[in-house]
């Protein structure tokens, strides 16, 4: 099965580290985790704030690979403080999605930059 690789993806920052944005598999799309960066680095900002900018770049690099926002089917969101973070991001996806995709949540030890969060997803087009 043939695999795309992809990297430079307009208005999203390239990362330092070596990694491609995003890898799409046959009808699957694979997002790198995504964080609250701007071209400038990164930008501390409530839960809420992060969530959405880190939303911004997920649906970005899926637009990037031929997804769109209503076909991304998981999504993986990693918290520096799940407990007072929760009910914030939690809005935020309400908001982002009008299915729900099928989700991870967990608290890391410790997220790049200092991040209050950190979201990767996969997106699928219908099989048929």
């Amino acid at each position: 099965m043939s695999r795309t690789f992809i990297t430079d993806v307009p208005g999203v920052p390239a990362s330092s580290s070596p990694i491609s944005n995003a890898v799409v598999v046959g009808k699957t799309c694979h997002i790198s985790g995504q964080l609250a960066v701007h071209e400038d680095g990164y930008h501390e900002g409530s839960a809420q704030e992060e969530a959405d900018r880190a939303f911004d770049l997920v649906f970005k690099v899926a637009e990037a690979a031929g997804f769109n926002s209503d076909e991304i089917v998981y999504v993986d969101i990693a918290f520096a403080d799940l407990e007072r973070d929760l009910p914030e991001v939690n809005d935020v996806c309400r908001a982002r999605f009008s299915q729900f995709p099928a989700r991870t949540i967990y608290q890391a030890a410790k997220l790049p930059f200092g991040a209050k969060i950190k979201i990767q997803a996969i997106a699928m087009k219908d099989a048929s």
